[in-house]
């Protein structure tokens, strides 16, 4: 089984939360659609490792190793490192190459591997080194703020940081909404109303695809598989 520990926000413009799990047994759960970039670290068998997660764009079953600590910084749309934009990295991630037991490689430098309560120091250390950086047309793209671009020069470079259109970027949070709707108990129907969906089976194939989930499998806990954690959200309008 894997025990969500603790999460907790961040002061950091570039970080959306930051989170720790552990694992007490191998287990398989589904891994919801996500249109924001992770660094993750993996703490296994004696070995760590950093991986760097890009946006993914459907749910997908995935298996958890048993005695395993994880430890994610959560990246606001449109943070990503430099070097390993979201655009490389849809749908697939990449583990920077180890150093010595605690520390790791990025950019020809060595780095501590962050811990829950450096890992804001860690993310600071990044953005003054200029590793970690942030696109603002993608926040103005998705909440309305103002920008002096052209539709095409705002479509590239949102691309480019957050790895996904806007409008898939839109429709995964409002699935995600929809799932924090649902498992707070309220119904389809208000769900479909709250979340901006059409009708029921809108609301229906976008969980399925997104969520792993129905609607009414979710609302009657039917599957026994955990979900990955879902975090406080609201749909970009």
């Amino acid at each position: 089984m894997l025990v969500f520990d603790e999460e907790r926000t961040s002061d950091s413009p570039f970080v959306e939360r930051i989170w720790r799990c552990h694992s007490e047994s191998s287990c398989w759960f589904d891994s919801i659609a996500e249109c924001r970039s992770e660094l993750v670290v993996t703490r296994q068998s004696g070995r760590t490792t950093l991986t760097v997660r890009g946006p993914e764009t459907r749910a997908t079953r995935t298996h958890c190793p048993p005695d395993g600590a994880w430890l994610g910084i959560r990246l606001k749309p449109g943070a990503y490192l430099r070097r390993l934009p979201a655009r490389d990295l849809v749908d697939t991630a990449v583990t920077l190459p180890a150093a010595t037991s605690r520390s790791f490689r990025l950019d020809g430098w060595t780095w501590q591997y962050p811990e829950y309560e450096n890992a804001d120091t860690f993310v600071e250390r990044l953005v003054r080194d200029g590793l970690l950086v942030r696109e603002p047309v993608v926040h103005a793209a998705l909440r309305g703020g103002p920008h002096d671009l052209t539709p095409r020069s705002v479509q590239r470079r949102f691309l480019h940081a957050a790895g996904l259109t806007r409008s898939a970027t839109r429709q995964i949070e409002r699935a995600r909404y929809a799932t924090l709707l649902l498992r707070q108990g309220r119904s389809i129907l208000d769900t479909i109303h709250e979340a901006g969906y059409f009708d029921q089976p809108h609301l229906t194939r976008s969980m399925r695809h997104f969520i792993g989930r129905t609607p009414a499998e979710l609302v009657r806990r039917e599957r026994p598989e955990q979900l990955s954690f879902l975090y406080g959200t609201t749909p970009f309008r």
